[in-house]
Parts: structure tokens; C-alpha cells; sequence
């Protein structure tokens, strides 16, 4: 596995020198320099408090860490431009809680707050406008797509998930946004320091958001791969998402309807198939009042293991609720019935959502969970978070548990 990564970032580094030299042949050194120095620099802040009380564990987690951003986007030259982004988590004051990589520290006394210490270069990619409506990036990159649900940042974890691979976008097709990269490796939350820390994938992500109308869209997408690291991720699943909103009333009733299957692919142990369901409505007003019901299914069988539906690319910690017990779907799949109350306020908005979780297969009944969060903008360069999860076990496996955050961020 070492020698396939090393290989791929050799590739990747040769492909990059490439570009700059094809570039450099196009213009003078003086307009080069000019790009690169007439950038801008961005450095950002996120300080976090994380306290955990979980059932399965005696101690309590206590978890104190800064996220120290600082990156830098070059100038346009000859229709190339280059991004980095280098990051640091400290931990400040309190460490009592495991952060998945420091085991020898007697952290596995408490439970996991997976925001591991130390640097990483988050992004570090060139771009290439071939065309007013067609991007090129090549390097380690954020893909965000759609609502994260199967391709995603984790931005809620202090270390990203980012990937290494090529893109492209395309917006010049009518109504038509069309993206589709191919990633050779996955670089995960828990950083260099993990063994997890990074998986070599073989993976084909194809999406396309089509605008129906100004207020309908769909959106079909095929997610192709293949881990080496992590066989039983190897997935394919083809699927698509159907957004819009009617008027009611004084405001606006959104809908989304999403439909996915997935199957096993490449180096897969197991062969499966399994079907995911997304159903929503939310009625947004004008007084700043909004009021949302949604149901979310992700297929399984408990007589046959592995073959759950899985989003191993996901942006997790954003749904089945904030205090992160389904991660992993259950053998038995897993079915979510939830509401969402949004209110403007003032400078604050405030957000509770209801969630039922029980097994989409069979009748078994997981428990129920409790969400709460409240965020404003102090100033255009400062916000707060103050946000809380209470899940209430009705499964052996799940335990009680209760999460508290506060958050402070700063962008300069």
C-alpha cells in the first residue's frame, strides 16, 4: 500500500510541475511572479468545546482544541491560478478525551472526540480555466456535493476530509451544472498521524444538477469506489435528487425527494445490494419561521452482515443526529423520522430537531434523540455556536448519551 500511495503522489507532483511549466512557456517570469505575489491570504480561527457524558464509559470527555487555518490563492495567469491551505489543531488546557490516534496517552478511558493535535496541509491544487465555463483542478481539493450525504468536507471536525485527485466542472450546458472527479486518495479526519489517516481509493465521482424551472432541479449522480485500505466501503451507487419549493401562503414549501441503490464493487468482501430513501418537506415564513418533517431510510438485513447501505465519503456528524451513534449504518439498516424548527431572532438562530431511529429492516427500535443549536454573528469577522444532542437509548448496542459544544470562530 505504501508503494501505490507513494507512486500516486509521485504522479501527482509530476502532473503538477507539468502544468507550471506548460504555463510558464506561455508568459514571461515577470508576469508569473506578479500572479503569485498579487494572491490573497486568508487566515482563520475555530476554537471548540466539546463535553461528552456517555453511558459505556465512567469518565466524561472534556475536549479543549483550536483549528489555526491559514491558506493562500494565487492570481490568475495565462487562465492558471493555485490554491494551498495549511492547518494546525492545538489542544488548549483540557485533553481528557479520545482523539482515535493518541491511545498511549490512557485516552481510551474516555469517549471519542475524533479531533486529533497536529498540522496538515489541507488543500494544495492548481486550477485551470480551459474555458468562461469550464474548470480544470488537479491536487488535494474540498468536494462538496449536494447536501454531503454521500460526497463531503466533515467540515464540523476540526481536520477536513479532503481528496486527492482531478476534477472538472462544467456549467455550460443550459441549466446545467456537471462535475466529476476522479480521486486516488481519500485524506480522512484523523490526519497523518492514523494509520486511518488516509485510504488509496480507485474512485469515479459523477454528479449533475439540471434545472428543471427557477425553482425545480434534479439531480442524478453516479459514485463509483474502490478502496484498498477499506474493502468493505467499496461501493457503487447510482441515484437521484429532485429539489423544489411552491408558494404557500406568506412563504415557501420545500421539497426533496432522493432516491439511491447501492451494490458492491472492486475488492468488496461481500456482495449486496441495498436501497436509500429521502423524503422532505419544510415550510419556510417570513416572520423567520420555518418547520420542516422529513423521513431518511438507508437499506439492510440483519441475516446477512455487510450488507448495509453505506456513505463511507459522507459528511456524517450531519445527520441521524449530532450526537453521532449511527456512523456506521446498523446491520438492520436504519430508518429516521425527524422534524426541524428553525426561528430567526434577533441576531440568533435557533434550531431543534425531534429524530425516531429505528431498523429499516425487522422491527427493532434504536431510540430517539434531541437536538439543539443557537449561532450569531458577533461582527463580520467573529461568530458563536452553542449547540447540544441528548440521545436516549431504546437498543443495547447504542448508549445513552448527552454532547454539549461551544464554538467560536474568527476569519480575517
Amino acid at each position: 500500500m505504501k508503494t501505490t500511495r507513494t507512486c500516486r503522489v509521485a504522479v501527482m507532483a509530476s502532473a503538477v510541475s507539468a502544468l507550471a511549466l506548460t504555463a510558464s512557456a506561455q508568459e514571461s517570469a515577470t508576469s508569473l511572479a506578479d500572479a503569485l505575489m498579487s494572491g490573497d491570504a486568508g487566515l482563520d480561527f475555530r476554537y471548540r468545546y466539546e463535553y461528552v457524558d456517555q453511558d459505556n464509559f465512567s469518565e466524561n470527555a472534556n475536549a479543549s482544541t483550536l483549528l489555526m487555518r491559514l491558506n493562500y490563492k494565487t492570481g490568475t495567469w495565462a487562465n492558471w491560478s493555485g490554491f494551498v491551505e495549511f492547518d494546525y489543531i492545538g489542544e488548549v488546557l483540557v485533553n481528557d478525551f479520545n482523539n482515535g490516534v493518541d491511545s498511549s496517552d490512557d485516552r481510551d478511558q474516555y469517549p471519542a472526540v475524533l479531533d486529533p493535535k497536529g498540522p496538515d496541509l489541507n488543500q494544495v491544487y492548481v486550477d485551470y480555466a480551459a474555458a468562461p465555463d469550464l474548470l480544470l483542478r488537479l491536487g488535494r481539493q474540498r468536494i462538496v456535493l449536494d447536501n454531503q450525504r454521500f460526497v463531503g468536507g466533515v467540515a464540523w471536525r476540526q481536520n477536513e476530509q479532503t481528496f486527492d485527485g482531478a476534477s472538472v466542472s462544467y456549467n455550460g450546458w443550459a441549466n446545467t451544472k456537471f462535475f466529476y472527479s476522479y480521486v486516488s486518495q481519500v485524506r480522512r479526519i484523523l490526519g497523518e498521524r492514523s494509520s486511518a489517516g488516509s485510504q488509496d481509493v480507485d474512485a469515479h465521482l459523477l454528479n449533475a444538477k439540471i434545472g428543471l424551472n427557477d425553482d425545480w432541479s434534479v439531480t442524478p449522480y453516479i459514485y463509483y469506489i474502490d478502496n484498498e485500505d477499506a474493502p468493505a466501503n467499496s461501493t457503487s451507487t447510482y441515484g437521484a435528487r429532485l429539489d423544489g419549493k411552491l408558494a404557500v401562503g406568506d412563504g415557501s414549501l420545500g421539497l426533496q425527494a432522493e432516491f439511491a441503490s447501492q451494490s458492491d464493487a472492486g475488492n468488496a468482501p461481500v456482495s449486496y445490494d441495498a436501497q436509500y430513501l429521502h423524503l422532505g418537506a419544510s415550510w419556510a415564513m417570513k416572520n423567520g419561521l420555518s418547520l420542516g418533517i422529513d423521513f431518511e431510510s438507508l437499506g439492510g438485513d440483519a441475516n446477512q452482515p455487510g450488507s448495509a447501505f453505506r456513505t463511507p465519503l459522507a459528511t456524517l456528524h450531519a445527520f441521524q443526529g449530532w450526537a453521532d451513534l449511527f456512523l456506521a449504518t446498523p446491520a438492520a439498516g436504519i430508518d429516521d423520522l425527524f422534524v426541524n424548527v428553525k426561528y430567526s431572532v434577533a441576531k440568533w438562530q435557533l434550531q431543534a430537531i425531534y429524530h425516531d431511529f429505528s431498523a429499516e429492516s425487522g422491527s427493532g427500535d434504536f431510540g430517539t434523540e434531541i437536538d439543539l443549536a443557537g449561532s450569531r454573528k458577533l461582527n463580520d469577522r467573529y461568530s458563536l455556536l452553542l449547540k447540544a444532542a441528548f440521545f436516549s437509548s431504546d437498543a443495547a448496542p447504542y448508549p445513552d448519551t448527552t454532547k454539549f459544544w461551544v464554538m467560536l470562530s474568527a476569519n480575517f
